[in-house]
């Protein structure tokens, strides 16, 4: 039996540990610990050394504090160990993941929990500023060189969303086809216009659906718009003059560089 912890984490901690203990980050982490090596460590996780580095300087980021000491040399040449911290991060990780596993078990396990529940206690446990949180499911994943894209379908609604990230990215979310994500969006990054209207610029996404609710500005209506298939609702803005009516057949354009890709814990 693993022996409790009795430090105070700093709160920062929370951060870091971001929505689930499996995450690859921190599985790099844990592989510098045993390994004593950045690159032992990306190779025992399946990522480049450059996503692993990536990982330590977004963990670091978050946590606001050194997790990763590579200023270790020798005879053997470099090297990189936990700090204090970084191991006292990876304790709260594994308390995490029994305090989760104890909350699924009255219900049977994760597989038991009602549809969607996973994905929206993901988007509770996300505090941002973006407004538009869809729960979809990776298609497909293509392209070559330092950038890759992931193609997304909302539920089971024959619409798709595509977003661009860096080939680490994708690699430290672990994206494949058939994994459930959450795609993020801010509603400033989305226009909505009168379905019909002009081409979409390439590198968009056009997603189809009705004005739901609509908030008048002289700057700019914001709209609500009711997706097609699933019931999904996004939030965006028509530009000024364009005078939509509630009910009304609309297009909601945003590019692929503007969706963000987070994992349901």
């Amino acid at each position: 039996m693993r022996a409790k912890t009795s430090f105070a984490p700093p709160a920062a901690f929370m951060d870091a540990l971001g929505h689930s203990a499996a995450d690859k980050r921190l599985d790099i982490l844990r592989g510098i610990g045993r390994s004593g090596s950045i690159s032992q460590a990306a190779r025992d996780a399946g990522v480049s050394y450059k996503a692993a580095w990536q990982a330590v300087a977004t963990l670091t980021n978050l946590a606001g504090m050194p997790l990763v000491d590579s200023a270790v040399g020798g005879a053997g040449g470099g090297g990189a160990r936990l700090t204090d911290d970084g191991r006292r991060l990876l304790a709260m990780a594994d308390a995490f993941a029994e305090a989760r596993q104890s909350l699924y078990a009255p219900l049977g396990g994760p597989a038991a929990a009602l549809p969607g529940a996973r994905a929206a206690m993901a988007g509770l446990a996300i505090r941002t500023s973006m407004r538009n949180q869809l729960p979809a499911r990776v298609v497909e994943v293509a392209g070559a060189g330092r950038m890759v894209t992931a193609t997304l379908a909302l539920g089971a609604s024959p619409q798709a969303l595509r977003a661009r990230v860096t080939r680490e990215s994708a690699e430290l979310l672990g994206l494949a086809p058939g994994q459930p994500v959450l795609a993020l969006c801010k509603a400033t990054a989305v226009e909505v216009a009168p379905a019909g209207g002009r081409a979409v610029r390439a590198g968009g996404n056009v997603l189809e659906g009705a004005a739901a609710a609509i908030s008048r500005d002289e700057a700019g209506d914001e709209v609500g718009v009711q997706l097609d298939g699933e019931g999904l609702q996004l939030v965006g803005f028509a530009a000024a003059g364009t005078r939509l009516r509630r009910r009304q057949r609309v297009h909601a354009r945003l590019d692929e560089s503007a969706v963000v890709i987070a994992l349901p814990g």
